[in-house]
């Protein structure tokens, strides 16, 4: 990999990642075009990967508020628990347990919400990193299906929940749209939009559980890829431009971001 391709791999994933249009499909393209590890899948399974990185560190930056209530939330709730020291929260409409926060909960939502691509991608994970998935029928089908399915979405979607509506079902419903993702072609910010939406929730409140529910998905895909890129899927030669790409991927994704809440609050997905 030399420079250039880092930094049009990177434009590519910041670009792509949280706009409902599949980065994995994107940056294969991008891949095919400037000629990039050809005949090698695992050593662009590994690159797309460690570039995620870059767009995981866009979504700590712009929702550092929001991670760091939920995480100090989390740990004061269960810590009260534990010291038989709880308090009743009020607005609970009998979803979540009264003892803990909306921003506990949304913790456990993300939480129990990151289980069926966690465990799913572990079991294809062979699968996955093969040349099947890089196959443009698939990923052409797969992008077309996405698009489908968000049309759909947005007709019979009610709109009208917020994230603190959100039970544990609700988190497994989008926690499963979000294992469409493992297939490329299928936007992991576009299927789990579309679940939100399906479910009845608002489109800027299905965005931001759709980026909050990335954080698990990407660092636990980025992190493995990266320690087996550093023990040798990827060539010694491409890590400076690798890491000029994923700082690349971290800026744009962070203006995506920016955009695509801003969008939604005016405008629907399809």
């Amino acid at each position: 990999m030399n420079l250039l391709q880092a930094i049009i791999l990177g434009i590519v994933q910041g670009l792509s990642e949280f706009i409902p249009i599949s980065s994995t499909a994107h940056l294969v393209f991008a891949s095919r075009l400037t000629r990039l590890y050809e005949g090698q899948p695992e050593q662009l399974t590994a690159t797309f990967a460690v570039l995620q990185l870059g767009t995981l560190l866009a979504v700590f930056v712009y929702f550092a508020v929001d991670i760091f209530s939920i995480s100090a939330a989390f740990v004061r709730d269960h810590w009260a628990l534990i010291t038989r020291k709880r308090r009743n929260f009020s607005g609970t409409h009998g979803i979540r347990p009264m003892w803990l926060s909306e921003e506990a909960w949304l913790g456990w939502l993300v939480i129990v919400g990151s289980i069926p691509i966690g465990v799913l991608g572990l079991v294809f994970k062979k699968v996955i990193e093969g040349n099947a998935t890089k196959n443009l029928w698939v990923i052409g089908i797969m992008l077309i299906l996405i698009a489908v399915l968000l049309a759909v979405a947005e007709m019979i979607g009610s709109k009208r929940r917020e994230i603190r509506d959100f039970g544990i079902l609700d988190a497994v419903v989008v926690g499963f749209a979000q294992v469409l993702a493992l297939i490329p072609g299928a936007s992991r910010s576009g299927s789990t939009i579309m679940g939100g939406l399906l479910i009845g929730q608002k489109r800027e409140a299905a965005a931001r559980f759709s980026f909050l529910l990335s954080i698990p998905a990407i660092a636990a895909s980025g992190l493995l890829e990266l320690k087996q890129a550093l023990e040798g899927g990827i060539p010694p030669e491409s890590f400076t431009p690798l890491i000029i790409g994923t700082i690349v991927a971290a800026i744009v994704g962070y203006l995506s971001i920016w955009f695509l809440l801003a969008f939604l609050r005016k405008n629907s997905t399809a």
